[in-house]
Order: C-alpha cells, then sequence, then structure tokens
C-alpha cells in the first residue's frame, strides 16, 4: 500500500481554498539568456587585423624641410609636389621613385580647405598604390574651425 505525505500548502488561504502562486518561473528566462550570450560569443569574429600606428622616436639631427615632398591640392583641383603643377602620372612616378629609396622620405599630403573630396581620396589611393609607406596630413589645425 502506497505511503501519502501530506504537506502543508504554502499557498492555500485561511478558509483552505488555494490561490494562484504570484511568482514568477524565472529559470527559463535566464537559460534562454545563456543561450543567447554563448551564441553571440560564438557568431563574434576574432580580430584578424590590426592597425599599426608609428610613434615618433628620437627626434631628427637635421632640421625638416616642409616644403621638401609635399603633395598639395588648391582649391581648383589642382595637384602639385613641392609647389609645381604635376599631373597623376608624374605623381604616381615621383611617389614610386620615392618609394625605392633606401630610407624613404616622408611624403606630406596637404589639401586645400575646398579642395574636392573626391580628388583628395583619390590622390591618397594613387599614393598608396605607388607603394608610400611614410605618409602625413599637415595643415590640418588650420581647419580647426573651418565653416563654424
Amino acid at each position: 500500500m502506497p505511503v501519502t505525505i501530506a504537506r502543508p500548502n504554502l499557498y492555500a488561504l485561511p478558509n483552505g481554498k488555494g490561490r494562484p502562486m504570484g511568482e514568477m518561473n524565472v529559470t527559463p528566462f535566464i537559460d534562454v539568456l545563456l543561450v543567447l550570450i554563448i551564441m553571440l560569443i560564438m557568431v563574434v569574429p576574432i580580430a584578424t587585423h590590426k592597425t599599426e600606428v608609428d610613434l615618433p622616436g628620437i627626434p631628427p639631427t637635421q632640421p625638416i624641410n616642409v616644403a621638401e615632398n609635399t603633395v598639395f591640392i588648391d582649391a581648383q583641383d589642382g595637384l602639385f609636389w613641392n609647389g609645381n603643377p604635376i599631373t597623376h602620372d608624374d605623381l604616381r612616378a615621383q611617389v614610386y621613385h620615392a618609394a625605392q629609396m633606401p630610407e624613404e622620405p616622408l611624403l606630406r599630403f596637404e589639401p586645400a580647405a575646398l579642395a574636392s573630396y573626391d580628388t583628395s581620396a583619390k590622390t591618397i589611393a594613387l599614393i598608396k598604390d605607388a607603394g608610400a609607406e611614410k605618409f602625413a596630413f599637415i595643415g590640418n589645425a588650420r581647419h580647426r574651425s573651418f565653416e563654424r
């Protein structure tokens, strides 16, 4: 014969009738959240690339000539190399020869405030494709309050 154990009903009202349970069962909610966290961890890509930044080291012993190896774009989208007008093909050749030197010189890029973005972007791509590794933007401080 089975043994019956009587347990007190903690949710029963004093008159003996039961009442609905007022607590919410959060265990399934926590289980779903844990599964979602594990799925998120699995689909986040691993960092496979890095951005290297050359930080300044020992200051150079010779003074830097800012006009040397400077690519300038004026407001009419004219292209200049060290102050002289130049074509895109000639610029590609100049940058290629500079990149082949034993110690590559720093190439400075200085677009005018009203130079078109398209010309600037294409010039930067041309410089990158020509093999330049040392590249710097100059003159940006004067555009700090541009159109304000």
